[in-house]
């Protein structure tokens, strides 16, 4: 009889991603492994590759293969605006709408004392401190409609209430519930539009 404990553990592995279940999994696994030369292999080795070269930016929070990221580094994306968002794909997902020039700041999630989240572990100081130190003008509050998304919003427009920066946050477009990452680039886009002060 056949030793499978080294599938059954990529399957488990595979099972704790998002969107994917056991028998998810297990048909992704036999997948890769009826192609291994031309998919499962390259695949292993580009997961390899980024596991050792990728890295948080060290002004937003985005991830890269520098300290600082491809829009940090970019002279022309110094507008003055900071866009804040909950994670990466919420950032990408600004990306891809195409109406946004300015810089981020991906915060890593929201607050929460069950997941031991609080402003430090969100980099809420650091955002206060590009805020005063970096010629900020506005701060765009674009976190998930949700309860936990739109308190450390609150939270957010507190800290920064004394600085010299206007808070908004996204308006029309965004629904009650609704994730950024979820959102067609065409909602996007008009709900970075018709923002309004937080």
């Amino acid at each position: 009889m056949s030793d499978t404990r080294d599938i059954e553990t990529l399957i488990e592995l595979m099972a704790r991603l998002p969107g994917l279940g056991p028998r998810s999994a297990r048909r992704a696994v036999l997948a890769l492994l009826k192609k291994r030369d031309s998919l499962m292999a390259p695949l292993a080795q580009a997961m390899a590759g980024v596991a050792l070269t990728v890295k948080d930016c060290s002004i937003c929070g985005n991830i890269g293969t520098a300290e600082i990221c491809p829009i940090c580094a970019d002279p022309t994306r110094a507008t003055g605006e900071i866009c804040v968002v909950e994670d990466v794909a919420d950032l990408w997902a600004m990306e891809r709408g195409q109406a946004f020039k300015g810089r981020y700041h991906v915060l890593g999630g929201t607050l929460s004392a069950l997941d031991a989240m609080g402003p430090d572990e969100l980099g809420i100081p650091r955002l206060a401190a590009r805020v005063a130190h970096d010629g900020i003008t506005e701060v765009i509050l674009a976190l998930n409609a949700t309860v936990d998304g739109q308190t450390t919003a609150h939270y957010i427009a507190d800290v920064l209430a004394d600085l010299p920066a206007q808070i908004t946050s996204l308006a029309q477009g965004v629904p009650i519930g609704g994730e950024l990452n979820y959102l067609d680039d065409g909602t996007i886009g008009a709900a970075l539009r018709a923002r309004r002060r937080f």
